[in-house]
C-alpha cells in the first residue's frame, strides 16, 4: 500500500510538509475538511493549505512556527482550531528531524474531529450539573434542620424535634440511595457490574415490594399474579431494585390506582423466552411514543414530579445483565405501561 492510500484509509486527516514547508502528502479527509483535493493541495505551501484560524482570526502556521524554535522540540501538542466552514477540529503536529544538529525536514498534521471531545464535555458538564444539583436537595435539608436543632436545641419542644430528626433521617436515606444509584450506573457503563444470580420465586419477591411502597404511599396499588409462575432467574437484590423502582416510578407519575401483573412468559406465545413478565401501569400522562427511546438514558425527567432521573436507566441496565429486557406501551388507564421481562431458571417447550 502506497503513501497515499495509507493516509486516506485513516480516520484522520493528514498533512504531511517537506523541508521546505511544501504540502507533499494530503489524506482525503484532510482535503474535505480544508475545503480543497488532493491534487489542488500537493505542492502549495503549508501555510495555505492549513487554512485553519483560532477564535482570534490566527493562523495556525504562524502561530505555531513548525519550522522554527529549539532544537529539541518534536511536536506540536493538540490544539483546537476552526476549518473554514467555522467546523472545531482538534490539531496536532510532529516535527521530524535527522539530528539535533538538523533543521526540521518534515512536518506532519493530523486533524480530528472535534464533535466526539466537545459531546463528551458537555456530557461530562450536564453530569456533575446534575449530580451537584440532586446532592444539594437533600444535603441543604439536613444541614438546615441540624443548624435549627444546633441553634434553638432549649426552646424546641420534642415533637419538633423529633419532626425536624425524622425529616433528616429521611434526607440522609435519599442521599444515600443517590449515592447507591450513581455507583449503580457507574458499575453498569463500566461493565464491572456484580451479579449473584439464583432461582427466585418472583411472586414472593414483588409481594414484599409492593406491601413495602404500599406503606409508604396513600396511592393504592393493585396486585395480580397468575398461578403457573416459574421460578426466575435472579439475583434477588437486583430484582428487588428494578421492581421496586418501577413501582415508585408509577406512583410518582400517577395519578390514581397503580397497577402490578406478574404473568408467564412462553416462547410460543409473545415471548422470546420462558420466565416472568412485570408489567406495571399507571393513570398518570403517559410518556409519548417519540420520547421512549430517551427514557432509558441517564438523568432523563419526564414530567415534573420529582426523581433522580436514573431510575429507568438502572432498570433496563439490571434487567439486560440478566438476559431480559424492558418495553413501555401505554396502558389502558391512559398513563404509561412498563412490561420487565425477565427468563426463567430454565428453558422448556411444554
Amino acid at each position: 500500500m502506497d503513501a497515499q492510500r495509507l493516509a486516506d484509509a485513516l480516520p484522520d486527516g493528514i498533512v504531511v510538509a517537506d523541508a521546505d514547508a511544501t504540502v507533499v502528502l494530503v489524506s482525503s479527509v484532510a482535503a474535505h475538511m480544508l475545503g480543497t483535493t488532493v491534487g489542488q493541495a500537493v505542492g502549495r505551501p503549508l501555510g495555505e493549505v492549513l487554512a485553519l484560524q483560532d477564535q482570534d482570526g490566527n493562523a495556525w502556521t504562524p502561530s505555531n512556527r513548525p519550522y522554527e524554535g529549539l532544537a529539541t522540540r518534536t511536536a506540536v501538542p493538540e490544539q483546537s482550531w476552526l476549518l473554514p466552514n467555522g467546523t472545531e477540529v482538534l490539531v496536532a503536529a510532529k516535527l521530524h528531524r535527522d539530528s539535533l544538529r538538523h533543521p526540521v525536514r518534515e512536518v506532519a498534521v493530523t486533524l480530528r474531529s472535534g464533535r466526539g471531545r466537545a459531546r463528551l464535555d458537555r456530557e461530562r458538564s450536564d453530569l456533575v450539573a446534575t449530580v451537584a444539583h440532586e446532592l444539594r436537595s437533600p444535603l441543604t435539608g439536613v444541614k438546615g434542620f441540624v443548624q435549627a436543632l444546633l441553634n434553638r436545641w432549649d426552646k424546641l419542644n420534642d415533637d419538633q424535634k423529633r419532626l425536624m430528626l425524622t425529616t433528616v433521617s429521611a434526607d440522609s436515606d435519599r442521599l444515600s440511595r443517590l449515592i447507591a444509584e450513581l455507583l449503580d450506573v457507574a458499575r453498569i457503563d463500566t461493565g464491572r457490574l456484580q451479579l449473584y444470580p439464583r432461582p427466585c420465586q418472583a411472586d414472593v419477591l414483588v409481594q414484599r415490594i409492593v406491601d413495602s411502597v404500599s406503606a409508604g404511599t396513600a396511592r393504592p396499588i393493585v396486585l395480580e399474579m397468575a398461578d403457573d409462575l416459574p421460578d426466575i432467574a435472579a439475583d434477588p437484590d437486583k430484582f428487588t431494585q428494578v421492581v421496586t423502582n418501577l413501582v415508585e416510578n408509577g406512583v410518582r407519575h400517577g395519578d390514581g390506582v397503580v397497577s402490578v401483573r406478574l404473568r408467564r412468559l412462553h416462547p410460543h406465545d409473545d415471548s422470546e423466552f420462558e420466565g416472568v413478565g412485570v408489567t406495571v401501569d399507571d393513570e398518570g400522562e403517559g410518556i409519548p411514543f417519540e420520547l421512549r427511546r430517551r427514557v432509558f438514558t441517564k438523568f432523563w425527567k419526564h414530567g415534573a414530579r420529582g426523581g433522580s432521573g436514573l431510575g429507568l436507566y438502572i432498570v433496563n441496565g439490571l434487567t439486560r445483565a440478566h438476559g431480559g429486557s424492558v418495553t413501555i406501551q401505554d396502558a389502558p388507564g391512559g398513563g404509561a405501561r412498563i412490561e420487565v421481562a425477565w427468563p426463567a431458571t430454565h428453558f422448556t417447550d411444554d
